[in-house]
C-alpha cells in the first residue's frame, strides 16, 4: 500500500512539473504568436511522458529519443523556469527576452555538452606495483565502462572507442559494466558485435555486467553477444591470465546474490590481482583482500552538472585515480552517457594505464 502511494505522489508531482513547464512555454509562445492550448497540450503532454511511451514498445524509438532529450529540460528546467517566472513578474514587459535568454541557456548546453559527450578523450595513467612472480615488467590496460550503447551511444560511438582503444595497442582491455543501454537489442539489431570485434589486445577482452543489463533483464542475450565479440564476460569469476596476473569479474550489486570478494580470492596471492566491479561500493574490502588493481564505472561523474557534487557524497572515490595502501582504484565517468546524450562537467572517456610491475615493495 505504501509503494503505491508513493508511486501515485510521484506520478502526482512529476505531472505537476511537467504542467509548470508546458505553462511556462506556451505563455512564452503566446507572446510571439496565439497557440491552440489542445494542440500544445497533446504534444506537450506526449513529450513529458516520452519515456514511458518509449517503454511499451521497442518500435516506438522516436519516443525513446525525444524523452531522452527531455530530461534535459527536466535537469535544468527546475532552475531556469522559476528565476524565469520570477523574473517576468518583475518585469513583465520583458516576457519574449527572458524567454530568448531561457532558450539560449538550454541550447548553449545541448551544443557543449554533445560536444562532451562524443568527443571522447583517453586519459592517461602510469603506477607501479610489486611484479611479485609475473613474468610481465609492465602492462598496457585500457579501461571503459558505461558505454549504453543502443539507439543514441550508437554503433558509431562504439566505432570512436575502437579506433582510439586500438591506437593504444594494449594488452588487455577492460569493459566495466552497463555495456548495453538495458536491453541489447539495439546491440544487435545495428551489428555492434561487428565492431566490437575490432577491438585487438595482446591478452584478450573481459568485461563485466552493471546495473543496467540487470534492469534490461537479457543477461543471456547480452553474454551471447559479448562473447561472440570475443568479449569474455567474468560473472563472479577469478581466471589466470597470461600466467602473470589473476584477474576478477564481480557481479554487479544490484544480484543481491553476488559473491563476497574473499570468496573470489585467487587461490595463491604469488601474481598482481586486478578486480572489475561496476559500482564503486567499497574500496575498504579490496585492500583489505590484496587487490593490486580495482577499476570501476557507474557514477558518469555525475554526467550533468551539478550532479557530480551528489557522486562525491555518496562514494569515496566517485571518479579519477586513488592509491589506498597498496590498492591502486580507478572510477571512469563512462565513454558513452545514460538518457541525453550530453555531458557537463564530465566527458566521454577511456583510460589508458601503464603498469610498471617491479620487484620488492613499491
Amino acid at each position: 500500500m505504501k509503494k503505491i502511494l508513493a508511486i501515485t505522489l510521484a506520478i502526482i508531482a512529476y505531472t505537476a512539473i511537467v504542467f509548470y513547464f508546458g505553462w511556462c512555454v506556451v505563455t512564452w509562445l503566446d507572446a510571439f504568436v496565439p497557440v491552440n492550448r489542445w494542440v500544445f497540450v497533446v504534444v506537450w503532454g506526449l513529450i513529458g511522458y516520452a519515456l514511458v511511451i518509449a517503454r511499451i514498445d521497442h518500435r516506438f524509438r522516436l519516443f525513446h529519443i525525444v524523452g531522452s532529450y527531455w530530461m534535459i529540460i527536466m535537469q535544468y528546467g527546475i532552475i531556469l523556469f522559476p528565476i524565469a517566472t520570477i523574473m517576468t513578474w518583475f518585469f513583465p514587459s520583458q516576457l519574449k527576452w527572458i524567454g530568448l535568454i531561457v532558450l539560449f541557456l538550454f541550447i548553449v548546453s545541448i551544443v557543449i555538452g554533445s560536444y562532451n559527450a562524443f568527443t571522447p578523450v583517453v586519459r592517461e595513467l602510469s603506477i607501479r606495483m610489486p611484479k611479485k612472480e609475473s613474468k610481465l615488467e609492465s602492462l598496457k590496460v585500457v579501461v571503459a565502462s558505461d558505454f549504453h550503447l543502443g539507439l543514441l551511444s550508437n554503433k558509431a560511438h562504439l566505432q570512436r572507442f575502437v579506433k582510439k582503444s586500438n591506437a593504444l595497442q594494449p594488452d588487455i582491455v577492460l569493459l566495466v559494466g552497463d555495456l548495453v543501454d538495458d536491453d541489447p537489442i539495439w546491440f544487435v539489431k545495428k551489428g555492434m558485435s561487428e565492431v566490437m570485434k575490432q577491438l585487438t589486445s595482446t591478452y584478450g577482452k573481459y568485461g563485466v555486467l552493471g546495473n543496467h543489463e540487470y534492469y534490461g533483464k537479457k543477461i543471456p542475450l547480452l553474454v551471447e553477444e559479448m562473447e561472440a565479440s570475443n568479449v569474455h564476460m567474468l560473472l563472479d569469476e577469478t581466471i589466470l591470465v597470461a600466467d602473470s596476473f589473476y584477474l576478477t569479474g564481480r557481479e554487479d550489486l544490484t544480484n543481491k546474490d553476488r559473491k563476497q570478494l574473499s570468496e573470489l580470492a585467487p587461490p595463491k596471492q604469488n601474481f598482481p590481482w586486478f578486480v572489475m566491479d561496476h559500482t564503486p561500493s567499497n574500496l575498504v574490502i579490496p585492500e583489505k583482500e590484496g587487490v593490486d588493481f580495482h577499476v570501476s564505472g557507474h557514477t558518469h561523474r555525475g554526467q550533468m552538472w551539478p550532479n557530480h557534487l551528489f557522486t562525491r557524497k555518496l562514494f569515496e572515490l566517485d571518479y579519477g585515480y586513488k592509491k589506498k595502501g597498496s590498492l591502486h582504484a580507478i572510477v571512469s565517468s563512462g565513454f558513452g552517457f545514460w538518457g541525453p546524450p550530453i555531458r557537463l562537467g564530465s566527458q566521454s572517456e577511456l583510460w589508458s594505464v601503464n603498469i610498471k610491475l617491479e620487484n620488492g615493495e613499491v
